[in-house]
């Protein structure tokens, strides 16, 4: 067994930080973690590349493919977060050896689809593809809440550089599953490589973090090894910085478990009292409350605009292949330069970096937004590409350096709040955003397509989409994709449905879509299309140019913590015992 180097004189016992940054060991838990984070990236851009083929080979329709790669983002933020508070408590290493086992297992139930659906038909099918990708998303939650706090213990003076190296994992996981999936997706007469096969690969990297953490002696962290008590590292963060991560649990109790606002707020009130119990109601600190709050525009501006903008940028160059390459386009520029946080931190320290961050997310997105043609769209995606590359490690090594006897209670903090406000704000408010634009201007361009495509409830009244306290009226998703295959899509999910003998309701609602499209949509389809796909882009553009408004946002916030630090004599990192 491998365990970091034994201190034999008082000199090496006051360079404990050198030691950890310039031992092998260091260096091959940092890159064992750089795996972990690449095989979350490599299976889920996979994933999104074989949706297909699982329609296909098991008879699923969108929606259940939807439900197979749900939880997403919020999912993995809770993850984070309830990962975070046993960290310190029960190690790394038992924590890291706990995702590779949920990685494993994620693989073998995910692999096992094509036996179940020969033994139980779609339903087992359905059940091994679900919980495949659930724990695939626990394991990539655990990991995260491992790797970041014990990279800023393994180099505790260069946290901006390592953690940026240690995230380039991810733009590095899209990359290579962008690839796969791109060159064995067949086309033509070729047909594509066995899904089996290409979600396999994500194995590749899990193996080789498994490999390469065998057998090491993980470090407690910094707070842990310093004498912090975990009560300690509950009260950093305190009642102010829990506030904020309750606030967005209040908001998932609502809106992804459908509970009442009453309901909701009183369970999320009392984990903050309960939280303040086991503290003694320590307050926390207002600067930590801030940086989560930043975090969660993070979060919102680099991760929700990723689930959409490959979308937009497809729609606004007409072509949903060219988007996706510009996304990838975008993940290598990431890639790229977070191995070179570290000389520009030693210029214009983290804070100078993130503010410049904000400046390049804020105007790429506005380029975005008003971009004609392919050169355009390539110009303004490099200008955001750079813009949201430093944002997320740079966050979390702010976190770790102001606030180091948080220990991974804090740094999992961040990352949880970042993850959730992705999911519960960001994509929702994104795709609100859209159908608010897109609906206003294909009702001003006629009232009477806008109201056949307009988003109905059962009994035909008008269903408005909502947003937080924000309501609007929506086009209906599934009347859209009708129009945009012909119908393709809704004759085969009605098929489906008679095959399988399903219930009476969801043949009824699937007829009831056919029919609308043959007797209604179809003969006005001609004329209706170009107005329809203009509101689309009306309405990508339209959000891509408000979300721009957030990294305005963060950078006054940058700006103004810049200022805090320069009356206090410039940006340092705090000591254990500040």
């Amino acid at each position: 067994m491998h365990s970091l180097p034994q201190p034999k004189d008082s000199i090496v016992r006051n360079s404990r930080e050198q030691t950890l940054a310039a031992s092998p060991h260091a260096q091959r838990l940092l890159w064992s973690g750089f795996m972990a984070i690449l095989a979350a990236g490599v299976g889920f851009s996979i994933r999104g590349g074989i949706l297909g083929q699982w329609g296909e080979q098991y008879g699923f329709t969108q929606t259940e493919l939807g439900a197979i790669t749900g939880g997403g983002l919020t999912g993995f933020g809770i993850i984070i977060l309830l990962s975070s508070l046993i960290a310190d408590r029960i190690g790394f290493g038992p924590l890291m050896f706990a995702a590779f086992i949920m990685h494993l297992v994620s693989a073998a139930l995910t692999l096992a689809t094509g036996a179940a659906f020969a033994a139980g038909g779609k339903p087992l099918a359905f059940q091994c593809l679900f919980w495949g990708m659930f724990l695939f998303a626990i394991g990539n939650g655990i990991a995260e809440a491992v790797v970041n706090p014990l990279v800023a213990t393994l180099f505790p003076k260069n946290k901006t550089h390592y953690l940026n190296i240690l995230h380039a994992g991810w733009p590095g996981g899209l990359i290579l599953g962008g690839l796969a999936s791109y060159f064995m997706a067949g086309g033509g007469d070729t047909k594509p490589v066995a899904w089996e096969i290409q979600i396999s690969l994500f194995l590749v990297p899990v193996v080789l973090y498994g490999l390469m953490m065998l057998g090491q002696r993980f470090p407690k962290s910094e707070a842990s090894s310093s004498g912090i008590s975990y009560r300690e590292m509950l009260g950093e963060l305190g009642i102010v910085g829990a506030a904020v991560i309750c606030s967005l649990l209040a908001l998932f109790f609502k809106s992804d478990l459908g509970l009442s606002p009453m309901v909701s707020g009183s369970i999320a009130a009392a984990m903050l009292v309960a939280f303040g119990a086991a503290t003694g109601f320590r307050f926390g600190h207002l600067l930590l409350a801030a940086l989560l709050v930043i975090q969660g525009l993070v979060g919102y501006v680099e991760l929700g605009t990723d689930s959409w903008i490959s979308k937009i940028t497809g729609t606004i160059m007409a072509s949903p292949a060219n988007g996706l390459l510009l996304f990838v386009y975008t993940s290598f520029l990431m890639f790229v330069l977070r191995f070179f946080a570290g000389p520009i931190v030693e210029k214009i320290s983290p804070l100078g970096l993130l503010a410049m961050s904000a400046v390049c997310g804020a105007g790429g997105l506005t380029l975005l937004g008003n971009a004609e043609g392919a050169v355009m769209c390539i110009v303004a995606a490099t200008v955001y590409g750079i813009g949201k590359t430093f944002l997320w490690p740079t966050m979390l090594a702010v976190v770790s350096e102001q606030f180091p006897k948080g220990g991974a209670i804090t740094m999992g903090a961040a990352g949880g709040v970042g993850m959730l406000a992705a999911g519960l704000l960001g994509g929702p408010g994104i795709g609100f955003l859209q159908d608010q634009n897109a609906s206003n201007n294909l009702r001003q361009a006629s009232p009477a397509v806008f109201e056949r495509y307009e988003s109905r409830t059962q009994d035909g009244t008008p269903k408005e989409n909502e947003f937080l306290w924000l309501k609007t009226a929506g086009l209906d998703g599934a009347k859209v994709g009708v129009l945009e295959d012909d119908g393709k899509e809704a004759q085969r999910a009605l098929e489906l449905l008679e095959n399988e003998k399903a219930k009476p309701e969801a043949i009824g609602a699937q007829q009831k879509l056919v029919d609308w499209w043959k007797n209604d949509a179809q003969p006005n389809a001609k004329d209706d299309k170009p107005l329809v796909e203009k509101a689309g882009l009306f309405g990508g553009r339209q959000a891509l140019k408000l979300t721009a408004l957030v990294p305005a946002t963060m950078f006054v916030c940058y700006a103004f913590l810049l200022i805090l630090f320069w009356m206090r004599g410039g940006y340092k990192a705090r000591g254990m015992h500040h």
